[in-house]
């Protein structure tokens, strides 16, 4: 049992808030460390324009892209993608429209649920629509500037702290208001102009590895037949046994029959992953132990973590983990989710190099490279079209949960297009290195304000 003696000062700071893991919290005692040394700070409400969520409102999903936008959720807010898992939901029926639209810029934090996430709006995102349950932030440059305020909002010291004004048992909260009060550090001018032209180098890092993965899938889908979504199912001896006798018919619909069917009649070559790959393995079940943080420890991923655009790294493995090098990830594998929501079941990732050696779930099929001819950037675009996706989904088994498993992905066919082999590969590869440099950036700003927190602690 943890025991402070909290100074009457601290609970008529403005929170008014007496709960025990408020004033012991990490985040909130390194900063009140640092204000008794005098270190400057400002509340937050008062370093930005404004602080604030979009109100409740009931949502009207629709399938229609003509009256719909893309809606993302506080959960799928730190996704690496978020608009592969987004829905849409439907322009006519969405009030307040220009509160809940997120804009280049905007810092978001996640206030239901899982608390305390932030993420910064890179253009990909502009114009689309926000829950509820995300606090918008709209920096001001002119107060504070808006990459150096977003490596604070993101460093450990200010997630922890973040987390000491959490209310409500069933379902974590934060409000605006109560957000408002954070308080931001006032470091020199020249650690704040450093920090912002990290994360500003950051962000268009990360935009350009959008790019580049767009073009990589707009080459595959410009030379790849549509999948028709037609009620109209048929089903043969022949076919029943290469699904191993699986009767849904998802997977028995004729116009996944067609579309392997032209793509032949275009001159590809089908070929299955297992023929392209140096490998394709699931982990077994294993038991986690968890350690702390250390020299020896291994950083380790749940399926959600890897596919977040910063994991965090919180929780660690034990080196002595039976079999723990079939669970590590290296640079240049393909990572297939076997599990989850109709969302993320099926979601694809190419491991970067900042996670190369992490441990990771065995909820991941993974897809080794040749060492013959790396055909993996090629596999993983092909993977990432929205004609791979539908097939994944519909090979998708189970009702509570959906599942894939390591035989499903292994006889996956690939079309081998030669004219796109190259181009294709070298778009993957250009993402690959922009996402790298992306992470980096951002954790060397955040890195510059944790360092600076740090010292004033030894004062």
């Amino acid at each position: 049992m943890e025991i402070a003696n909290i100074p009457y000062k601290s609970i008529s700071n403005g929170a008014n808030i007496l709960k025990p893991n408020y004033h012991l919290n990490y985040g909130k005692k390194r900063i009140e460390k640092a204000l008794s040394l005098k270190r400057p700070f400002s509340p937050l409400g008062q370093v930005v324009d404004d602080v604030y969520t979009g109100g409740i409102f009931k949502r009207v999903f629709i399938d229609s892209e003509n009256h719909g936008l893309p809606y993302i959720s506080a959960q799928h807010m730190m996704h690496a993608r978020p608009l592969e898992v987004a829905k849409l939901i439907s322009k006519k029926f969405t009030p307040r429209q220009k509160d809940m639209t997120l804009r280049e810029n905007q810092i978001l934090v996640s206030c239901a649920g899982t608390v305390g996430n932030v993420r910064l709006i890179g253009a990909d995102l502009d114009g689309i629509i926000g829950s509820q349950d995300i606090i918008r932030i709209i920096p001001s440059d002119e107060k504070c500037k808006f990459g150096f305020l977003y490596a604070y909002l993101a460093s450990p010291t200010a997630y922890n702290y973040m987390q000491s004004f959490i209310y409500g048992s069933v379902v974590p909260r934060i409000e605006p208001q109560t957000l408002s009060l954070l308080p931001v550090p006032i470091l020199e001018q020249s650690l704040i102009t450093k920090c912002d032209q990290l994360i500003r180098e950051s962000l268009k890092a990360r935009n350009s590895a959008i790019k580049a993965l767009n073009e990589a899938l707009s080459l595959f889908e410009e030379n790849l037949p549509k999948i028709n979504k037609r009620a109209n199912y048929s089903l043969s001896i022949n076919k029943l046994s290469n699904y191993r006798n699986r009767f849904e018919s998802t997977l028995q619909i004729n116009s996944l029959n067609e579309y392997h069917t032209e793509l032949e009649k275009r001159g590809y070559t089908l070929k299955c992953i297992d023929e392209l790959s140096g490998d394709v393995f699931t982990p077994n079940i294993f038991k986690r132990i968890k350690v702390d943080k250390s020299n020896t420890s291994i950083p380790y991923l749940g399926g959600a973590d890897l596919l977040t655009l910063s994991p965090k790294f919180d929780t660690f493995l034990s080196r002595n983990t039976k079999n723990i090098n079939d669970y590590l990830l290296r640079k240049g594998y393909i990572a297939v989710q076997d599990s989850g929501s109709i969302q993320s079941m099926g979601y694809v990732s190419m491991i970067p190099e900042y996670l190369e050696g992490v441990a990771a779930t065995n909820n991941l099929v993974r897809i080794v490279p040749s060492s013959n001819q790396d055909f993996n950037p090629y596999i993983f675009a092909y993977l990432k079209t929205k004609q791979a996706n539908t097939i994944i989904k519909n090979m998708a088994y189970g009702t509570g949960q959906l599942h894939i498993d390591t035989n499903i992905i292994k006889e996956f066919k690939i079309p081998v297009i030669e004219k796109l082999f190259k181009p294709v590969t070298t778009a993957v590869k250009s993402y690959l290195s922009h996402l790298e440099r992306g992470y980096s950036l951002e954790k060397n700003a955040i890195d510059i304000v944790e360092n600076e927190i740090e010292s004033w602690q030894k004062s």
